[in-house]
């Protein structure tokens, strides 16, 4: 079974991220856009059964970097990666600050 979470944290202020939209793009182009919690994480994608194969997900974070840090040089940020049919569970963490960002394949 292949699952997926995500978690957002602004590296600026060392704190969790939350309601920022996230949009997640299945292989077959089913996609999904839902928001972090409280604590900048997301784990449900209603409508999305996962399955081997490619897949994106693109961050909203102007409108958050704006209201935060009064600029943002990243209107979003997408990143690409593959999941497998034995790969089990994948966590995808977004790091932000205003001009730069990194993410990992977490745990």
């Amino acid at each position: 079974m292949i699952s997926l979470s995500s978690h957002v944290l602004d590296t600026t202020s060392g704190t969790p991220v939350a309601d920022m939209p996230v949009t997640l793009t299945a292989p077959d182009g089913n996609q999904v856009t839902t928001v972090t919690n409280c604590d900048g994480r997301c784990k449900d994608w209603p409508g999305i059964t996962f399955t081997a194969g490619t897949y994106h997900i693109r961050f909203a974070c102007k409108d958050y970097l704006l209201a935060r840090h009064g600029q943002s040089f990243y209107p979003h940020v997408d990143i690409h990666f593959e999941m497998t049919e034995d790969g089990g569970h994948y966590h995808v963490p977004l790091l932000i600050s205003p001009f730069g960002f990194s993410s990992y394949r977490g745990s």
